[in-house]
């Protein structure tokens, strides 16, 4: 079998998307040959059975909304019939916007196809980019097409070689982690705000906030800098910037906790990345409701419960961390690997 990628990014080095590399590389593993095919392609170093092209992102960001649109859709389709008879079945991550050009397109020629849809909401596009697949994929049960007939629950596909616990690194005390991008969906005010709460009651700790706003975004950051600002000052509360992708398991590895308020439509990898490097999550996600202990629970948007869970997660023995690190990393083992994932949608692809 040979297999296209459709995606938005296909960059070693971006923090959001930078994990399609790791993606690629194992399902050249799995098909005769991959063809991915991005809105925009930054640096990548792949085997010689992957073919890379780009929509034209990274070439005319600078032109009008409509010109780039109408570049990106003319690329699509030279690339998708020029190409026709070098793949077999096609994934669309995330991006229903393929599945609705080309769907009707892969129908005509046979393609298997499959849409990898994680939101937990959806539009009157998305729904027609579900009927046009045969396949819908997705790894919550609070996902749009959830109940949907041709959905299968899947593994997030988090590669457990690179998100492990390191020995090398010794965490920093009382460290606290939001990884992420920083935006209002993302909730990190209402971590700031459990934060203050914190230092009010006298509690050690340091937060440390990985993650970079989008463009639409600004105006939330710069809410949430004067939010943290008397704590920054303090040295409570550090914003880093962002990290690529593949160095993000050494940032999980310096803190002890991770906080996560992504909503429960999501099975967001940031959280079973934290959980692979054996470090304890904190979260609201009902899909987490049945694998977590519920001391790394939190009451949604509840700010009072976010800082009493963390300050008692803080005074945890060491030895508890460990045992719930370790319990943590074998659940990802067991549902979530890439390995996993890959074996599991090559099969059903040959079926």
């Amino acid at each position: 079998m040979r297999l296209l990628i459709l995606t938005q990014k296909m960059d070693k080095n971006d923090d959001l998307l930078g994990f399609m590399h790791d993606w690629a590389m194992k399902f050249s593993e799995r098909f005769e040959s991959v063809i991915v095919l991005a809105l925009g392609v930054g640096e990548h170093a792949l085997p010689d059975n992957i073919k890379v092209f780009s929509l034209g992102k990274e070439q005319y960001g600078d032109y009008s909304g409509i010109i780039r649109k109408l570049v990106s859709v003319c690329r699509f389709y030279k690339y998708i019939f020029r190409h026709k008879n070098e793949y077999d079945c096609v994934l669309v991550h995330m991006n229903k916007e393929y599945m609705l050009l080309g769907g009707l397109f892969w129908r005509f020629l046979g393609k298997k196809t499959a849409l990898w849809y994680n939101h937990g909401a959806g539009n009157i596009f998305s729904i027609l980019a579900g009927f046009l697949a045969q396949k819908i994929f997705c790894t919550s049960p609070f996902s749009f097409f959830a109940k949907w007939p041709k959905v299968l629950l899947m593994p997030a596909g988090i590669n457990t070689d690179i998100f492990k616990k390191d020995e090398r690194i010794r965490p920093i005390k009382n460290s606290i982690l939001f990884l992420g991008r920083i935006s209002p969906i993302k909730g990190v005010h209402f971590l700031i705000e459990a934060a203050i709460l914190l230092d009010k009651n006298n509690v050690d700790f340091i937060l440390n906030i990985v993650g970079q706003a989008g463009e639409k975004d600004g105006e939330y950051f710069k809410k949430i800098k004067n939010l943290a600002g008397d704590l920054e000052q303090k040295g409570k509360i550090k914003f880093w910037g962002k990290v690529a992708n593949y160095k993000t398991a050494e940032v999980y590895n310096q803190n002890e906790i991770s906080v996560n308020l992504t909503d429960s439509g999501s099975f967001d990898k940031a959280i079973l990345e934290a959980m692979a490097c054996e470090k304890l999550v904190l979260v609201f996600n009902e899909s987490f409701k049945n694998i977590l202990p519920a001391v790394l629970f939190f009451q949604e948007k509840n700010t009072d419960d976010i800082a009493k869970k963390l300050e008692q997660i803080l005074i945890l023995p060491k030895e508890s961390h460990a045992i719930y690190g370790r319990e943590l990393r074998a659940y990802v083992l067991q549902n979530h690997s890439l390995d996993k994932l890959t074996e599991r949608i090559s099969i059903l692809f040959q079926n």
